[in-house]
């Protein structure tokens, strides 16, 4: 209440350590060839890519503890809490050229230089690289405020709210939360798809903006296009795992809300709504916070950064930070299984459904809804491994040759977009960030194989930096030795695990804190998990107890019947009918929330939008029945 932007929507991104701009401002490092650090050149960023990060699609070691879906769990969650938004100008500001026909440096361009022997870009000497857009009031648009200083670098935007929220499901604005509601249904319900359904279950709808950029099937005909579909973020087509993740929210939230509706009949569609959207939440907070990201920077670092909860700091600035989001949380890239696999209901590989590249599943619903729905898809994640991070095996070529952008016609490369997203965004060295987390800063070659097993990749480093120092923050998170039971580094672990500490504890509505939920309905949370939401939304009736840990089929899956899950009775209104005041009266246009404390009853009154409270808004019951007559809503 005290900070009412911290961890809003379309505020900027926050800085943990100052910026590193070339002049200080706005200039990315690496953007005047003139400037040297530490006495060299930067090396261009698709020259790391080529001689440290990309390996082929066959260079894959598995991972033996954790399945495919934790790899989407990340993505999932990365699009909850935090998306750039990159400049909406197109072209040049001084002559108007557009960033994909030009390799001058020119804002908002800063294209990725590709040397004449690259495979990748036949037909020009660079990639197109749109600059992320600057808040506002920062960076070199200070000019226009009148308040150019160099104490106001360049920002960047989060478009979505930091919390962990299930932005992903209800959007992080009120004009996206009101397009993704069925604002007719009496049961709080998300809009579906109409036209299409997965054995009788639903779909996310398809957006309004059509046609829409998605690839369609080849032998489609013209009236039968599948557009892409509409979430709560707006990536959620990006790939067809990631879509899936998102019909399965949708259908949650459906099916929590048509059970509470069933036990709460009085509640209108608003209470339903807001209900199940809230047990949606802390079942997005819970699964994270208790199931994936112990996995993800080990027991130990979970102790250090984050530990117990003990309530709520308002102190606690939630803002998801610059670094977090632009490097560390971009570990996942390299857990990416370059072919996505789909199972049927024996687990096994189903002839007319074979196994798809990577880049044939990006921007492609179509796949979900004409090759089998989720069921296939969820399947195959939950029965094969994760892609496990190694020094020498970090980005396959489907994410650094084919890597498909919907905003470019040609090929991207993922690793380095992130890499010059990274200087884009000032971020400083690797030195910087291990100083910043107390780990010791690193001078020479000896010095990074102490934390970097696989001398090759050192010394292809230091071939490329020259200097510790030099190196860009997410590469140098990435090659870091996985601590013991991590799937990251000292250095991501501990970016990562201030950044989940700052969520939980920075956030009045996290489910753990007081006066959220009752003791009971915490205690039925707890019961929870994303087996039991597969289960819950999908034909699927085998699953791993751990959705993330990899098992066997059939030995080490379990049958829908033996995963727990919770009980909605905690959330019941009782009415005590023997009560002096009798049941409350309903208002039209109206609602009211009914709360029973100490032996006190009160009611609470407010109106549906476009309407006015006339009257009390609370009434209380006292021994000669409600103290004020209930109010009436009317129009506005």
């Amino acid at each position: 209440r005290e900070h009412p932007r911290w961890g809003a929507s379309n505020t900027a991104l926050a800085r943990w350590l100052p910026p590193a701009y070339e002049d200080g401002l706005s200039q990315p490092r690496g953007w005047d060839p003139s400037v040297l650090y530490n006495g060299v050149h930067l090396p261009l960023v698709r020259e790391v890519t080529r001689k440290i990060i990309h390996v082929s699609n066959e260079a894959v070691t598995e991972d033996n503890l954790y399945s495919d879906i934790i790899m989407v769990w990340g993505q999932y969650v990365d699009h909850d809490i935090a998306f750039t938004p990159q400049s909406t100008s197109r072209t040049t500001f001084l002559n108007g050229m557009e960033c994909q026909m030009t390799c001058e440096k020119q804002n908002p361009c800063f294209p990725i230089k590709v040397t004449t022997n690259d495979t990748l870009s036949a037909r020009i000497d660079c990639l197109p690289f749109y600059r992320s857009s600057p808040a506002c009031s920062t960076g070199d648009h200070g000019i226009l405020f009148g308040n150019l200083s160099a104490l106001n670098p360049r920002q960047q935007i989060n478009g979505l709210t930091s919390f962990l929220d299930a932005s992903t499901v209800y959007g992080s604005t009120p004009a996206m939360e009101k397009k993704l509601r069925n604002l007719t249904s009496k049961e709080g319900l998300l809009r579906v798809n109409i036209k299409y359904y997965d054995n009788h279950r639903e779909y996310l709808p398809f957006t309004d903006r059509v046609p829409s950029p998605c690839a369609q099937e080849s032998n489609a005909s013209r009236g039968e296009r599948i557009e892409c579909f509409m979430a709560g973020d707006s990536r959620s087509s990006e790939v067809t795992s990631l879509a899936a993740m998102h019909t399965l929210w949708l259908r949650e939230h459906n099916r929590l809300a048509r059970a509470l509706k069933n036990i709460n009949g009085h509640w209108t569609a608003e209470t339903v709504y807001q209900e199940a959207r809230k047990i949606v939440g802390a079942l997005h907070q819970i699964i994270t916070l208790r199931d994936y990201i112990p996995k993800i920077i080990g027991p130990d670092a979970f102790n250090l950064y984050i530990g117990l909860y003990t309530g709520y700091d308002p102190t606690m600035n939630p803002t998801v930070s610059n670094v977090f989001s632009t490097a560390a949380f971009r570990f996942g890239h390299a857990t990416i299984q370059p072919i996505v696999r789909r199972l049927n209901a024996q687990y096994l590989d189903d002839p007319e459904l074979p196994n798809l590249l990577l880049h044939e599943v990006f921007f492609s619903p179509w796949r979900l809804i004409k090759e089998g729905g989720l069921d296939p898809l969820l399947r195959g994640l939950l029965a094969h491994p994760a892609k496990l991070q190694v020094q020498d095996q970090l980005l396959n070529e489907e994410l650094t040759e084919k890597l498909f952008v919907l905003s470019n016609n040609g090929s991207l490369d993922l690793s380095s977009l992130n890499l010059q997203r990274g200087r884009d965004h000032g971020l400083p060295g690797y030195n910087d960030w291990r100083e910043f987390c107390g780990l010791p800063k690193l001078e020479t070659q000896t010095d990074l194989n102490a934390v970097i097993t696989n001398h090759n990749v050192t010394e292809k480093i230091m071939e490329l930096y020259h200097n510790p120092s030099n190196i860009d923050v997410w590469l140098g998170g990435l090659v870091e030795d996985l601590l013991p039971g991590a799937r990251t580094g000292p250095l991501f672990a501990c970016i990562i695990g201030k950044q989940m500490k700052a969520l939980r504890d920075g956030d009045r509505f996290w489910w753990e804190n007081d006066n959220v939920f009752t003791e009971a309905q915490k205690h039925e949370l707890k019961k929870h998990s994303l087996s039991r939401v597969i289960c819950d939304n999908t034909g699927i009736s085998e699953v791993p107890a751990d959705a993330f840990q990899l098992g066997k089929f059939p030995q080490d899956f379990k049958h829908c019947d033996n995963i727990p899950g919770m009980n909605l009775e905690a959330w019941q209104e009782f009415y005590q009918e023997e009560e002096i005041c009798g049941t409350p009266n309903s208002v039209e246009n109206g609602d009211f929330v009914y709360c029973s404390e100490f032996g006190i009853s009160t009611l609470t009154y407010s109106c549906r939008y476009g309407f006015q409270l006339q009257g009390e808004e609370q009434l209380t019951c006292t021994s000669k029945g409600w103290n004020f007559e209930a109010p009436v809503c009317i129009g506005i």
